[in-house]
């Protein structure tokens, strides 16, 4: 695969080139969406009889994508995926610069509004923090997993912060500044580093953890043993060891977990609340207990005001709706 437009090598090249670009991202997330995505691409390329690694053939893929119904966000992360497909082999003599930098400028899909995804008012917020005490009471769960998942989810809606972050807090970040708690440096996404101030309530979720399970030092969140005991360093069946602290994905599981026990579920009785969601609900009950646009843009850590304007639009525009001002008098002594 020197020049894919031109020759064309054994396909164990494409998988060592999927591999670099795997490589080239830090989150597990990502790694296992851009290797789907892909494999996704690699299949139609093979069923297309290997058309050339070109701009044309990215693009016509891209139509491929859109013909067949594929969300915009799942087509833009495809072509992401691609662009640093191209990059990689352009950077390893496999493709030659020329054509990876016309694979580069494939445009991505225009997203159409803005998704409202899902957030929860400040009651439902209440009952779902404090889920894993009342089903510690009803002796479904262990007193140490209630009080550990009592204060990831305090942390998650007091704070709004990625599940990944919420993995990798330390002890050592949670400081006093100007006579309050805070989560000193916090690295997030794209290496951004800010500072998040912690609600009294969160600091009093974290604080009986930490008399609960000892710890005081490193990680803040730690696995636990099928037997409710903090679970140490152990080999996984796969043959890897576990360092005793919670996953990105660990967290994921436990909002999931507390989500379904809280009620938060579709009409099919499917959970309809995911980790993300608390992030938008921090949002959501900054913005209606008053904070400004600036506080909250820092509290998320978005690098644009612009990203934070995008991401609180749906909860400012279904406060008041137009469909408010609709008024029609039903008859009510119809037929029932």
């Amino acid at each position: 695969m020197r020049d894919l437009q031109v020759e064309s090598r054994a396909q164990d090249d494409w998988y060592a080139i999927i591999d670099l670009v795997t490589q080239s991202v830090d989150s597990p997330h990502s790694k296992r969406a851009y290797s789907r995505a892909l494999l996704d691409f690699l299949d139609w390329y093979e069923a297309n009889g290997r058309p050339g690694f070109s701009k044309a053939t990215i693009n016509a893929y891209r139509e491929f994508m859109l013909q067949n119904g594929k969300s915009r966000a799942s087509i833009n992360q495809a072509l992401s995926a691609i662009r640093r497909l191209a990059t990689e082999a352009a950077d390893n003599g496999l493709v030659s610069p020329v054509l990876a930098y016309g694979v580069e400028r494939v445009r991505g899909v225009k997203q159409e509004g803005v998704r409202a995804g899902n957030w929860l008012d400040k009651e439902a917020a209440e009952k779902l923090v404090n889920t894993p005490v009342y089903r510690w009471q009803r002796k479904e769960i262990s007193a140490l997993k209630a009080v550990r998942d009592q204060a990831v989810l305090a942390v998650m809606v007091g704070t709004g912060l990625r599940r990944a972050e919420v993995a990798s807090l330390t002890w050592e970040m949670i400081q006093q500044r100007d006579g309050r708690w805070a989560i000193i440096d916090l690295i997030g996404k794209r290496a951004r580093v800010r500072s998040v101030g912690i609600p009294p309530w969160v600091k009093l979720a974290l604080d009986q953890w930490a008399r609960a399970s000892g710890v005081r030092h490193g990680r803040i969140f730690r696995a636990l043993n099928k037997d409710g005991r903090l679970a140490g360093k152990v080999r996984t069946k796969g043959g890897r060891y576990t360092d005793g602290n919670l996953t990105p994905q660990a967290i994921y599981n436990i909002v999931e977990e507390h989500a379904l026990a809280a009620g938060c579920v579709n009409s099919r009785g499917e959970v309809a609340l995911a980790a993300h969601d608390l992030r938008r609900t921090a949002a959501a009950l900054a913005l209606k207990g008053g904070a400004d646009l600036r506080q909250i843009q820092q509290m998320l850590g978005h690098a644009s005001m612009t990203t934070t304007e995008r991401y609180l639009e749906p909860m400012r525009s279904l406060q008041v709706t137009a469909s408010d001002f609709i008024q029609i008098e039903l008859a009510l002594d119809g037929p029932t």
